[in-house]
């Protein structure tokens, strides 16, 4: 795989992001490994915690504004295949929950937008405390997407997910461990999170796995009749003109000037 990298030590395995020069920002080439690297995971019996962490200065900053999607010769995408290939992340997304071990997300940086949106996949997320994580999406004129809405809202509760999500600010880790969203707090990031993973790799994993599963179903509920139209609504807000006039004050560094078109 080009961006996603797996080490195995014992019974701990290391899903590393590795795009260090872009941030670990994503295409979708890169979650598709991720994915694919999460699949494979699933059959390692062998393998009781699997930690997943970023190369560089960020977990990852979310999605690559500048690739896009195409057609492979630069012109855009018909919409039925753009809608198609923007369920990528939500593929990504199931894989990573479904992982049947249990997994770390050791934060640091920056995670934003869908970076935010793997971090909250993983069963506890530990950060350093300069680590920051927020969801981007509306300050470019977008929905939060992925079916990532009720992951948040359950570690967070109503209130504090519209606060984070509605906002697309950047919050602090300390704020966030008091709001339940981070797990613990370290200076040094990698020996806590390891610490972490071999505790629970050393407990029983049959009933730790099915713990976890039976978990992710009650907290799942009935999001999947709700969550299966993020796509259509991201296909929405992405023809619209403010969506266009966000990305551009993004890339100008610049606000934005936005009317609801």
């Amino acid at each position: 795989m080009e961006f996603v990298e797996l080490l195995r030590e014992n019974s701990i395995a290391e899903m590393v992001l590795n795009r260090p020069e872009r941030g670990n920002a994503l295409t979708g080439k890169f979650l598709a490994e991720i994915e694919q690297a999460a699949l494979s995971l699933r059959t390692e019996a062998d393998i009781r915690a699997v930690i997943v962490r970023g190369e560089g200065r960020h977990f990852s900053v979310g999605a690559d504004l500048r690739t896009g999607l195409s057609r492979g010769d630069g012109e855009p995408a018909p919409l039925l295949l753009h809608r198609r290939q923007a369920e990528q992340g939500f593929r990504t997304l199931r894989a990573l929950r479904e992982i049947h071990q249990p997994t770390f997300c050791a934060l640091h940086g920056v995670a934003s937008g869908g970076g935010a949106c793997i971090a909250t996949a993983c069963d506890f997320r530990i950060a350093h405390p300069e680590a920051r994580l927020g969801y981007g999406e509306v300050r470019i004129g977008i929905p939060l997407m992925w079916r990532a809405l009720p992951l948040c809202v359950d570690l967070v509760g109503p209130s504090r997910a519209k606060q984070l999500v509605m906002s697309g600010a950047l919050y602090d880790a300390a704020v966030l461990r008091q709001w339940g969203l981070i797990d613990a707090v370290a200076e040094d990031l990698p020996a806590e999170v390891r610490r972490w993973a071999a505790e629970y790799a050393a407990l029983p994993p049959l009933p730790v796995q099915m713990i976890k599963a039976s978990v992710n179903a009650i907290a799942d509920g009935g999001a999947p009749a709700v969550m299966h139209q993020d796509v259509d609504q991201w296909a929405l807000a992405s023809q619209s003109d403010d969506f266009s006039e966000a990305v551009q004050a993004f890339f100008e560094k610049r606000p934005g000037s936005f009317k609801g078109d």
